[in-house]
């Protein structure tokens, strides 16, 4: 993996990238699995965590080059004032297009490390907009105020809405093309179909911050080819019916 492949944007301060799905941003408790903080120390002396994605999201990540830089942006994580845009595909048709979901979340209490809306766990808010509804799916735009564990997943599985192909909050079947079209017939070469998307539909998209003079910046991360994928093959098919 070239790291420079993934670098959005890069200053005496920062350094803005777009993870892949599958790798870990932090290592994990286990240190085997190879990590982006783990990749990104082998070229700068110093690397500051500021926050973290999942695993099998993929996206907008930022990382600090200085203690004053990871003090300065962790402090508007904190203060709710870094705006965080995510983007996802959710199972099925949403009845309110647009809305807040406000459920407080904490830790399952016999699964570790899954999560559940509980009116005793810690405050979590999130904004949702449904961007095209595809009937089977629909693209979605999120902003969330607070970075609760798993939150985005949780919220949508509290309205009845996982993230597709969720493998711990949804059914985590992935996404085929026979699935979304009714005439689709292997080629020869193939043995079987492979998935358009087999991983968890979730890209950080956006991020914006206020730098020390008060200018208010904004990094985007493109989307992955396997997201692209899915979406094109859904609007063709949601043009076909119309």
């Amino acid at each position: 993996m070239n790291i420079k492949d993934l670098i959005i944007y890069e200053d005496d301060d920062i350094v803005v990238l777009n993870k892949p799905a599958g790798l870990l941003s932090i290592p994990d408790r286990e240190g085997k699995d190879i990590s982006l903080k783990k990749i990104l120390r082998q070229k700068y002396p110093d690397i500051f965590v500021v926050h973290r994605l999942d695993r099998d999201t993929s996206g907008l990540i930022l990382f600090a080059k200085n203690e004053q830089a990871h003090k300065f942006i962790s402090n508007q994580f904190e203060k709710r004032e870094a705006g965080k845009i995510y983007q996802g595909l959710v199972l099925g048709s949403l009845l309110d297009k647009k809305g807040t979901l406000d459920a407080a979340i904490a830790e399952h209490p016999v699964k570790k490390g899954t999560m559940i809306v509980h009116r005793k766990g810690k405050d979590a808010i999130t904004d949702y907009e449904v961007m095209n509804d595809f009937g089977k799916f629909s693209w979605m735009k999120f902003r969330i105020y607070t970075g609760r564990t798993h939150q985005i997943r949780v919220h949508m599985k509290h309205i009845g809405h996982p993230i597709a192909c969720d493998p711990v909050y949804g059914d985590g079947q992935g996404i085929f093309v026979s699935s979304l079209k009714s005439k689709y017939n292997l080629s020869r070469n193939e043995m079987e179909e492979k998935p358009l998307l087999s991983r968890l539909a979730l890209h950080a998209f956006s991020l914006a911050l206020t730098w020390p003079g008060g200018q208010l910046r904004t990094f985007e991360a493109l989307l992955p080819k396997d997201l692209k994928a899915v979406l094109q093959q859904l609007s063709k098919n949601k043009k076909g019916s119309l």
